[in-house]
């Protein structure tokens, strides 16, 4: 009976969210319903659930490893570029969502250029999040694989590792979908809710804990942090003893510093705030855009913090460890926090800790599901498949892709773990955002120019000008240089002069090279008049 309480606690998670989802089933009986709630959820709970769906297992984990790894909150900086992001998205994009009436936020495409914009941007996002989504859903079983360590003494093998993450990615898909594809949006915004609240209260315990067994306190942990750049927070990348070459090159280089966080973070945030259906979908669920600018801005307010308590959490880990030294700490710095959680916490104490960590997953996840289902349908289903189907089949339709989808996320995690576990050094952060950042530059570039414009970009140039931002970004990255691996020989070098360019840069440089080209475009005298009276027939309008 050690470990009875946790499993009690894990288990009285799990029933009551599955209940509160199954609740809402009865609720969700027509497409409106199952995919923006009638546009009848309150602010506040669109505020919760935008939070939890932003931080998924790879932030409850990874983030912490952040900051035990850097020892310091520099990380951070980039919640800069997404509040100002936030802001951007919440002025510039949430109203014509509003106005053109979507439900599929790739419906304004189709609208304002034509189906084939439209149907490149909706592949792109159901490729582009079924990679995303799977490769961090695999990250909440770090703690079953450390679980199992701990329950039986004995470290488990590749195979036997590789078999616990594949349950457990199974098991949690299982349960996320029951309520996703019976519950619809409605169940994914309040369980959310919940979630959100599960995960909150686990950090701040997390940090009571660590503070109150690192001897000193506060000032214990600090003692421990004397290193140059310990603590800090800002890092503007720039070295008076360096040439101006050599800073412009680090600035590039380096995910952290204050030139990433305003400017490279703030693209990185438009794009998974305003051209992602998995976040744009529970902004379009309140009563109107008012309301849904309310819950964006705050949530970014809300970030800055959060992300520093994160960072804080892996920073007093790394200080906890040094006055009380582990040797059989995990050798990757994410599983630093899991490891934590099973060795140092008390019983009951550590099952709410770990509903925290299925909480993040089950949150992210079922928000990826029912936005995959909603574009599915809206995008590819009616319009070619069953352009006649009734109201009924729509929503059975609904239902069985987000099944679908769950099938193919299992198996994107499953192999997203065989990587992690046989690639040293692997980091979990940039895992999840370097998959989005080849794909996301281009669709937001197409989509700005839909909305900072009326009468640029059409059909013969938006797709030419979103292949040339995916081929700048591969250039930039350095992924070209990878492609003699396939053919088993050794890898290109980059030129000398190319600087290496981390990850949060490949959105800018995919959206300003999108952008640049199709805005060159004029779109057509008959597709803006088709615009306007697609806006001008919501009747009645959405009223604010």
């Amino acid at each position: 009976m050690r470990y009875g309480p946790d499993f009690l606690v894990i288990a009285a998670y799990f029933i009551a969210i599955v209940w509160v989802g199954l609740s809402f089933s009865r609720k969700s009986r027509t497409v409106s319903q199952f995919s923006i709630g009638d546009r009848q959820i309150p602010w506040w709970a669109v505020l919760g659930s935008i939070l939890a769906a932003e931080i998924s297992a790879a932030t409850f984990l990874g983030a912490p490893g952040e900051g035990y790894g850097l020892r310091n909150f520099t990380y951070a900086q980039l919640a800069i570029g997404t509040l100002l992001a936030r802001v951007i998205v919440s002025y510039v994009f949430i109203k014509p969502y509003y106005d053109y009436r979507v439900i599929s936020i790739y419906e304004f495409l189709h609208v304002r250029f034509g189906v084939r914009t439209k149907n490149a941007a909706s592949a792109v996002f159901l490729f582009t999040r079924i990679l995303a989504s799977g490769s961090r859903l695999y990250i909440a079983a770090v703690v079953l694989v450390l679980g199992y360590e701990m329950l039986t003494g004995a470290k488990p093998t590749l195979r036997q590792e590789l078999l616990i993450y594949i349950g457990s990615l199974v098991l949690l898909t299982l349960f996320t979908t029951l309520y996703t594809s019976l519950g619809g949006i409605k169940a994914v915004v309040w369980t959310d809710v919940i979630q959100a609240a599960v995960m909150f209260g686990s950090l701040a315990f997390a940090i009571w804990m660590l503070l109150r067994h690192i001897p000193g306190g506060w000032h214990g942990a600090l003692s421990c942090l004397k290193a140059p750049g310990d603590l800090s927070v800002f890092d503007t990348g720039i070295d008076a003893t360096r040439s101006w070459g050599a800073n412009f090159k680090y600035i590039l280089k380096n995910e952290y510093t204050l030139w990433a966080a305003f400017f490279a973070s703030t693209f990185i945030t438009m794009a998974t705030h305003g051209t992602d259906q998995d976040m744009v979908q529970r902004m379009l669920t309140a009563k109107n855009y008012h309301r849904s600018r309310l819950a964006v801005v705050l949530s970014g307010l809300a970030d800055i913090p959060l992300v520093m308590v994160f960072l804080l959490v892996g920073i007093l880990l790394w200080a906890f460890y040094r006055f009380h030294p582990d040797p059989n700490l995990p050798d990757k710095n994410p599983y630093i926090f899991a490891y934590y959680i099973l060795h140092e916490l008390p019983v009951g104490v550590r099952g709410l800790l770990i509903a925290g960590i299925f909480a993040t997953a089950m949150g992210s996840l079922s928000t990826a599901l029912n936005a995959l289902a909603t574009s599915f349908i809206q995008d590819w289903y009616l319009p070619y498949l069953n352009p006649a189907a009734d109201e009924t089949s729509q929503v059975r339709a609904l239902r069985w892709s987000t099944v679908v989808f769950a099938i193919a996320l299992i198996v994107v995690g499953s192999l997203t773990a065989l990587v992690v576990l046989t690639v040293k050094d692997s980091r979990i952060i940039p895992i999840v955002l370097g998959i989005f950042a080849y794909t996301y530059g281009p669709l937001l570039g197409v989509f700005l120019v839909g909305m900072l414009t009326r009468s640029r970009g059409n059909e013969a140039g938006n797709l030419p000008a979103m292949l040339s931002g995916f081929l700048a970004v591969t250039f930039f990255s350095g992924l070209y240089c990878k492609l003699p691996l396939l053919f088993g020989r050794a890898e290109w070098t980059q030129p000398h002069w190319l600087p290496a360019i981390s990850f949060p840069w490949w959105i800018t440089i995919g959206t300003c090279v999108t952008f640049g080209i199709a805005v060159l475009f004029r779109t057509p005298a008959s597709q803006q008049d088709l615009a306007r009276r697609h806006v001008a027939s919501a009747n009645p309008p959405f009223q604010s």
